[in-house]
Order: structure tokens, then C-alpha cells, then sequence
């Protein structure tokens, strides 16, 4: 009588499980920046109550005020979230830029860096544009690419 066979050979076992590694190798990079990126666009939705507080604050007095108790906002370290350890709306002492830092739980990688919002007038309206030096472009989200 002939013995059918039954199951998998090693070497099938084998090609499966590499090609498992490959594709995970490819996808654990990957899906890191994807929770970075996901990590830094909470530091703009903190920032856009500092953004709405300093274009009314411009709006009323023509100039941006240099401190976040100008703009009736708590401290800069008040403002937190999950990854994001403060919002100051004084940017480093220059008036009308909005520094978000980066700490609590954040990945490594982007700890203690610095996303900052910068306000711009042109007859009277405000643009906001954000832009790092510490961040790494791919960590950015696309309006401030």
C-alpha cells in the first residue's frame, strides 16, 4: 500500500517563516513613523488654542504678545498631553511663535524636539506655519512638509 503525505516538509516550514521575517522587517520601520507622525499631530491640536487665543490677542492690540499669561493661557508646562510635555506661546521669547516640546510617553526618537508654529501677517489675516529644526522632516505632518 501507498502512504499518502500527510502535513509539511521542513523546507516549506522554512520559506514560510522567511518570508514572515521579510515583510516584518519591512513593516516594523514603517508602522514606528506611522506612531511618531500619529505622536507629533497632538502637538498641533494642543497648539491650536494658543493659535486661536494669539490671533485674537493680534487682532484686538496689532502686535503678539510675548508670554501665554498675555493670552490668558496656563503655563507653558500646564499645557500637556500624552507626548507632549508643553506649549509655550512666548516660542523661545519671540513674539507670535508657538513652541510645542515634545516629552511625557513620546517615542525616543522625537524626546525633547521641538515643533514650532510660527505666525504670519499679511494685511491683516494670519497664516500659521510649522516647522522644526530638531524634527526630521518624514516625522512632520504634511501641512508642514
Amino acid at each position: 500500500m501507498k502512504k499518502v503525505q500527510q502535513g509539511f516538509t521542513l523546507i516549506e516550514l522554512m520559506i514560510v517563516v522567511a518570508i514572515i521575517g521579510i515583510l516584518a522587517a519591512v513593516a516594523i520601520p514603517a508602522y514606528q513613523d506611522y506612531t511618531i507622525r500619529a505622536q507629533v499631530s497632538e502637538g498641533l491640536s494642543l497648539a491650536s488654542g494658543a493659535k486661536t487665543a494669539m490671533a485674537e490677542y493680534y487682532n484686538q492690540r496689532g502686535t503678539f504678545p510675548n508670554a501665554n499669561a498675555s493670552l490668558g493661557l496656563s503655563t507653558s508646562t500646564d499645557i500637556d498631553g500624552s507626548y507632549v510635555s508643553a506649549v509655550d506661546a512666548a516660542g523661545s521669547g519671540t513674539p507670535g511663535i508657538i513652541d510645542v516640546t515634545f516629552g511625557n510617553d513620546v517615542n525616543s526618537q522625537i524626546s525633547g524636539d521641538i515643533l514650532r508654529v510660527s505666525a504670519v501677517t499679511s494685511a491683516g489675516s494670519i497664516q500659521w506655519v510649522c516647522k522644526s529644526t530638531t524634527l526630521e522632516d518624514k516625522y512632520l505632518p504634511t501641512n508642514c512638509r
